[in-house]
C-alpha cells in the first residue's frame, strides 16, 4: 500500500472539510431561504385574513348598529311624545275636574297616583327583553328593610307633593299654577347642592336666578288673577301650595338621587321603576287614609251626580287623569334609560311653558305682560339650566373616553344607559 507524504494527507484532510462545511452551509442558506419564504408566505395570508375579518366586521357593524339606532331613536321619540303629551293632558284634565264641579282635592290627589299598577305592566313587558342578571343582583345586594324604608320616605313625601299640587291647582289659573311649578328646577339645584355635592356654576346660578324672578312676578301680581270664583285667601293658599309642591318635587328628585348612589348603589331599570312604582303605591296608600279620615269619601256620590257634564264624563275624566300621569312616567323613565337623566329633565323642562299656551287656548286664562315675562324668564332659565348639565355630561364622556382609550367600553354603573324595551 502506497502512503503518501504528511503534507499530501494533510491538503486532502482540508479539501474533504471544506467540501463538507461548504454543502452544509449550502443546506443551510437553502433552508435559511425557504422558512423565509413560507413566512412571508404566512404574513401574507395573514394580513389578507385579517383585511377580510375587518371587511366583514365594518360591513357588520355599519349594519346592525344601524338598525340599532334607527329602534332606539324611534324609542326616545315615543317616550318624548309621552312626557310633552301627557304632562300637558294631566295639568288641563285636572283643571277639567274642578271647573265642572269637583272639589275633592284628596280625589285630585288620588288620581295622580292610583295608575301605578302601569308601571308594574310596562315593568313586565320590557324585563321580558332585558337580561335577568340585572334584578338578580339588585336582589341580592338590597335587604327588604332598606328597600321598605325607602319607599315609605319616597311614597309620604310623594304623597304631599301630589295633595300641595292638587290644592295650588284647584285655586290657581293652569297658568300661574305651571309657572309657579317650574321652579322646581330651581329648588332641586338648590337641594342637590346640599345632598349630593351639585357645584353652583356661572349657568346654575343664573337659572336659579331667573326660575325665582319668573315665580316671584306672578306671586307679587295676585290682583289681576283673582277672580270671583276664588277669593284672595285661597289664591294665596293655592300659591304657598304650589311653591310648597314644586320645593317638595325638588327635595324629591335631589333624595331619590342620593338613595340610588348611596344606598342602593344601583341606577338600573329595575331599581328606578320599583322606585316609582312602590313610592306610588304607598303614596296612594296615605291619600286614600286622607279621603276616609277627612269625610271627603261621602260627598263623591253626589259630586259624580251633579258633576256639569255628566256621570260617565266625571268617570272617564278621573280615570283619563290617572293614565296620562303614569304614562307621563313612563316616558320620564324611559328616557333616563334610552339617553340619560339630564335628557329626561330637560324635555320635562321644556313641556312645562307649553301648559300655559294649551291653557290660554281652553280655559281662556288671561295673557297679561307679567305672565309672558314669567314665560320668557322660565324658558330662559331652563336653557341656561340644561346647558350647564350639557356640559356635565360632555366633560364626563370626555374623561371617560380619555382614561379607557375606547368610548364604545361601557362607563361607570351609575351613568350606563339600558335599554328598556
Amino acid at each position: 500500500m502506497t502512503h503518501l507524504p504528511p503534507t499530501s494527507v494533510h491538503l486532502y484532510n482540508s479539501f474533504v472539510k471544506t467540501l463538507f462545511v461548504g454543502s452544509s452551509l449550502r443546506a443551510v442558506m437553502e433552508r435559511t431561504q425557504e422558512l423565509y419564504v413560507n413566512d412571508d408566505q404566512n404574513i401574507e395570508a395573514n394580513l389578507t385574513g385579517q383585511e377580510e375579518m375587518n371587511t366583514t366586521m365594518k360591513i357588520e357593524s355599519s349594519s346592525v348598529p344601524q338598525s340599532k339606532n334607527y329602534k332606539k331613536w324611534l324609542r326616545i321619540f315615543i317616550y318624548v311624545f309621552f312626557v310633552l303629551a301627557c304632562q300637558a293632558l294631566s295639568t288641563i284634565l285636572g283643571r277639567v275636574y274642578y271647573e265642572n264641579g269637583g272639589k275633592s282635592t284628596w280625589m285630585g290627589t288620588l288620581v295622580q297616583l292610583i295608575g301605578f299598577p302601569v308601571l308594574f305592566l310596562f315593568r313586565f313587558f320590557s324585563r321580558i327583553k332585558n337580561s335577568k342578571s340585572t334584578d338578580a343582583d339588585y336582589r341580592k345586594f338590597s335587604s327588604y328593610t332598606i328597600l321598605g324604608s325607602v319607599y315609605i320616605v319616597t311614597g309620604l313625601l310623594v304623597s304631599a307633593n301630589s295633595y300641595m299640587s292638587s290644592v295650588g291647582l284647584l285655586y290657581l289659573p293652569v297658568s300661574t299654577f305651571s309657572l309657579i311649578l317650574a321652579s322646581q328646577l330651581a329648588f332641586t339645584a338648590f337641594f342637590s347642592y346640599f345632598l349630593n355635592s351639585q357645584k353652583f356654576t356661572p349657568f346654575i346660578v343664573n337659572s336659579l336666578f331667573l326660575l325665582t324672578i319668573s315665580s316671584a312676578l306672578l306671586v307679587v301680581n295676585t290682583d289681576s288673577e283673582t277672580t270671583a270664583k276664588v277669593s284672595r285667601v285661597k289664591y294665596v293658599i293655592g300659591i304657598i301650595c304650589t311653591i310648597g309642591a314644586s320645593a317638595g318635587i325638588g327635595l324629591l328628585l335631589s333624595l331619590v338621587q342620593l338613595i340610588l348612589r348611596k344606598v342602593l348603589k344601583k341606577q338600573t331599570f329595575s331599581t328606578v321603576t320599583d322606585l316609582v312604582a312602590y313610592q306610588s303605591l304607598v303614596a296612594s296608600c296615605v291619600v286614600l287614609i286622607g279621603l276616609f279620615a277627612s269625610g271627603e269619601w261621602k260627598t263623591l256620590t253626589s259630586e259624580m251626580e251633579n258633576y256639569q257634564l255628566g256621570k260617565a264624563p266625571y268617570v272617564l275624566t278621573l280615570a283619563s287623569i290617572a293614565i296620562s300621569w303614569q304614562v307621563y312616567t313612563i316616558g320620564v323613565v324611559g328616557l333616563i334609560f334610552e339617553s340619560s337623566s339630564v335628557f329626561s329633565n330637560s324635555i320635562t323642562a321644556v313641556g312645562l311653558p307649553i301648559v300655559p299656551v294649551v291653557a290660554v287656548i281652553v280655559f281662556h286664562d288671561t295673557m297679561n305682560a307679567s305672565k309672558i315675562f314669567s314665560i320668557v324668564l322660565a324658558i330662559w332659565g331652563f336653557i341656561s339650566f340644561v346647558y350647564q348639565h350639557y356640559l356635565d355630561e360632555k366633560k364626563l364622556k370626555t374623561s371617560h373616553t380619555s382614561s379607557v382609550g375606547d368610548p364604545h367600553l361601557p362607563v361607570e354603573e351609575g351613568h350606563t344607559n339600558i335599554q328598556s324595551v
